[in-house]
């Protein structure tokens, strides 16, 4: 009953401060909405859970720059060389874009012009949080919808608004401070790093140093990290080596035993808040997954358009002007 309420005051905020979102907006418009981007999720995160990491991801990263207008999906084009997709944190490493493509077009076959490219980006997201929590404490949660797909996307807008993997705490909570996120979002978000890879030029500099990282762990992702002389891309580990594909608060328990991959996850012990916050997470009963659900509903409400300032792409790669030319 506690979970309810809060998740009901988040859904309440999300309503009375965005304007148009709502649980079931397409109830009317398009009824099978949901089920038909559950249903890509789910296929594509059989095939590989990787993908559903990739999910998550995408949301973040399309929120943070520009609010959750799905600009992160927009391909370059000749009046727009440089979009977000093309920014230093998101080149390369980002996925689950032809999972988006796969449900816009199941969606304009259903719904044509009606499901934007935003809502399938948190619908996807939320649905591969739950499809990857296969765990005692199951995520699972309604997301608002009713966001419009934005028309503008720049990449130099990843690298100052998306917090550094190499962030410390202070930098990191006010890189979510700017985005009407707390301390307690970034410690409970931080939990999705326990499914997906990481680069090891993302921790490079905690595996060459004197950081705090367990010397196992350590010599292990050295070991790890030893590229092939002929692959010029840099090799990926586990975020989590413990319960990989699995979404859980095991990511927790691998902070206080130091066995984190980046600066940023090693930073929720620098305070006594964060460390205090992590140890609680840590201890399981599924209190972090009571939390994950109620910041990600949270997070996918930060700067959401409406109808005066987006649109309803029929592509997601292209704003409908450019589409049409």
């Amino acid at each position: 009953m506690k979970h309810a309420v809060l998740t009901s005051c988040v859904m309440l905020w999300v309503a009375s401060c965005q304007g148009a979102l709502e649980v079931g907006y397409y109830d009317k418009t398009c009824p099978r909405a949901e089920d038909i981007v559950r249903a890509q999720v789910r296929k594509a995160v059989g095939d590989n859970a990787g993908v559903g990491a990739g999910l998550i991801r995408l949301l973040f990263h399309d929120c943070f720059a520009e609010g959750c207008d799905a600009s992160v999906l927009l391909d370059p084009t000749l009046e727009n060389p440089q979009p977000e997709k093309l920014g230093i944190p998101n080149v390369g490493s980002l996925r689950g874009f032809q999972v988006i493509d796969a449900a816009k077009h199941a969606l304009e076959e259903a719904c044509p012009e009606t499901v934007s490219c935003a809502d399938i980006v948190a619908f996807a997201a939320r649905d591969a949080s739950y499809i990857l929590s296969v765990s005692d404490y199951r995520i699972d949660f309604n997301m608002p919808a009713g966001r419009f797909d934005g028309r503008y996307s720049n990449a130099t807008e990843t690298l100052d608004f998306l917090p550094s993997p190499f962030g410390n705490l202070s930098e990191l909570v006010t890189k979510f401070a700017a985005k009407g996120l707390d301390e307690e979002d970034l410690v409970v978000l931080s939990g999705a790093h326990s499914i997906g890879r990481a680069h090891c030029s993302s921790f490079a500099d905690r595996v060459g140093s004197r950081s705090d990282m367990d010397p196992s762990f350590k010599r292990w992702l050295r070991r790890r990290c030893q590229a092939d002389p002929g692959d010029t891309d840099s090799p990926t580990v586990r975020q989590d080596t413990v319960t990989a594909a699995v979404l859980d608060s095991q990511y927790y328990t691998n902070v206080l035993s130091h066995r984190v991959l980046l600066t940023s996850d090693a930073a929720l012990l620098a305070s006594r808040q964060t460390a205090r916050m992590v140890r609680e997470f840590a201890n399981g009963e599924g209190k972090w997954e009571s939390k994950f659900e109620t910041a990600m509903v949270k997070m996918a409400g930060i700067d959401v358009k409406d109808g005066t300032n987006g649109e309803i792409r029929k592509n997601c790669r292209f704003v409908n002007q450019q589409r049409e030319r």
